[in-house]
């Protein structure tokens, strides 16, 4: 059985037969010739009927998360399939479109639960983006950047969450680096995406594959067998992150995806049997890396691809996927991984130019809300190894803030502690001479950046607005 993505996703749970079977009624089976790749004509049939599918996996008000196990996922699968969340409406009531109600529940002050986990705002990040909506300017007090900082380990630089759960770190990249500007620009600086690559290869098993759970330094864990899905996620996150596809860890992953392939199906044989939640994982990962699931290394002695297997677990004309081959009935899930997959996604996508006339291809928070508490993302980077990184959280008396402001609540309200410890000047409008005792020294001076836009001089009186990504760094 697959790892569950429930409400909070990627813990290392496990679907039951029953979840797994969960339905929204059965359709005829329609079957591809005995060996043969999937035609750019059946990828698009595929894709037309298993977005009308997941359409009707939206309830009444418009919602596709909830309570329990939860759909919204579906906005990466929807995102790469090319349909704009906004345009996804119960009976074409456009005052529910998905998105719109998504953005509310994430506004909420209860979400995601009273006990959230890293990857509850990892999952929000990810389909937020898909669904159109600025995951760092969600409203006026949500920004899941700012959350998911809060998370950095500082005892072990480059995780997030507890490093145990190693899947926490995963979509942390898959995240931050996933979730790029309006503009397309990757927001967290290098530093920071270094330190998680590391994390990353240092987990990768004796197989070349990776697993939920974290295997650095365990020599049993790292010599344990690998995941299907967790392989593919990690791929993922690697390539997201910078790592050239013809690595030597993503070409060693690459082996050992193709180790596992049924020559008569073009499945994957995951760790819990041949499934589409784990073939539809394995597959993002190949595309995010830019590998071709359907050439080379993952076209079958039979002439089968691992797309070919996921578009045969497709009910049509009815577009869902079932879970296991011999289900009869499909799987929310299996739809959503399956037809990601198939459409070419990795674990999220950028939001299509919506159909709906007057509606914007994006929504964000265009500047704080006096008097509403909110955070930052902020990382300092003292140029020695010793990146640190937190969620400052303040209350705005403006529409805009200042570097000098953030900085000064960072040393009193950053999560996790000990981000900023001190700055100079202490106040006023000047330039930063000093962070954390490291002081300016010839042409190494502190610089400052905002959703990964050039490093130029620190100063206290920057102009720091709803939403930016802020990183510090020591150097010339």
């Amino acid at each position: 059985m697959p790892r569950t993505v429930s409400s909070s996703p990627f813990v290392p749970l496990r679907r039951s037969a029953l979840t797994a079977a969960a339905a929204l009624g059965a359709f005829a089976l329609t079957t591809l010739p005995a060996a043969a790749t999937a035609t750019p004509a059946q990828i698009a049939t595929s894709k037309t009927n298993g977005v009308a599918y997941l359409k009707t996996l939206q309830a009444a008000d418009g919602s596709y998360a909830g309570s329990g196990l939860s759909n919204e996922w579906a906005f990466s699968a929807f995102a790469a399939a090319g349909t704009a969340v906004v345009d996804v409406t119960p009976g074409g009531d456009a005052s529910k479109n998905a998105r719109t109600v998504y953005r509310n529940l994430l506004s909420t002050s209860g979400w995601p639960s009273a006990s959230p986990v890293v990857t509850d705002y990892e999952r929000g990040t990810l389909n937020a983006y898909a669904a159109g909506i600025d995951p760092a300017r969600v409203s006026a007090s949500r920004n899941t950047f700012a959350d998911i900082y809060g998370y950095w380990q500082t005892a072990e630089p480059g995780y997030f969450g507890p490093s145990a759960n190693f899947n926490g770190t995963v979509f942390a990249a898959l995240a931050l680096n996933g979730a790029k500007t309006q503009s397309g620009q990757v927001r967290v600086p290098q530093a920071l995406r270094d330190a998680m690559v590391t994390r990353i290869r240092a987990n990768q098993h004796n197989d070349d594959g990776w697993n939920f759970s974290k295997a650095e330094g365990n020599p049993s864990q790292l010599a344990a067998a690998s995941d299907i899905d967790m392989t593919g996620a990690a791929m993922a996150a690697l390539c997201v992150s910078g790592v050239p596809n013809t690595d030597t860890d993503i070409a060693q992953a690459k082996a050992f995806l193709k180790s596992k392939l049924v020559a008569s199906s073009g499945a994957f044989n995951a760790m819990f049997g041949v499934n589409t939640d784990s073939n539809g994982w394995a597959v993002s990962g190949l595309n995010a890396c830019g590998i071709n699931p359907q050439t080379g290394d993952f076209l079958t002695s039979m002439g089968r691809t691992p797309v070919d297997f996921l578009i045969s677990q497709q009910f049509n004309p009815g577009g869902g996927f079932k879970y296991l081959p011999s289900d009869t009935s499909p799987s929310a899930y299996a739809s959503i991984d399956g037809l990601r997959a198939v459409a070419g996604g990795g674990f999220t996508a950028a939001p299509p130019v919506p159909a709906t006339a007057g509606a914007a291809q994006w929504v964000a928070q265009g500047s704080f809300t006096p008097g509403t508490a909110t955070k930052l993302a902020l990382t300092v980077d003292d140029g020695a190894g010793g990146l640190k990184v937190c969620s400052v959280g303040f209350t705005p008396t403006g529409t805009t803030t200042t570097l000098g402001a953030v900085l000064d609540a960072a040393v009193t309200a950053a999560t996790p502690s000990g981000c900023v410890t001190s700055i100079t000047p202490a106040t006023g409008t000047g330039t930063v001479t000093a962070v954390n005792g490291k002081a300016n020294s010839g042409s190494n001076t502190w610089k400052a950046s905002t959703d990964g836009s050039a490093f130029t001089a620190a100063t206290r009186d920057r102009t720091v607005n709803a939403g930016d990504t802020i990183a510090l760094r020591w150097g010339a």
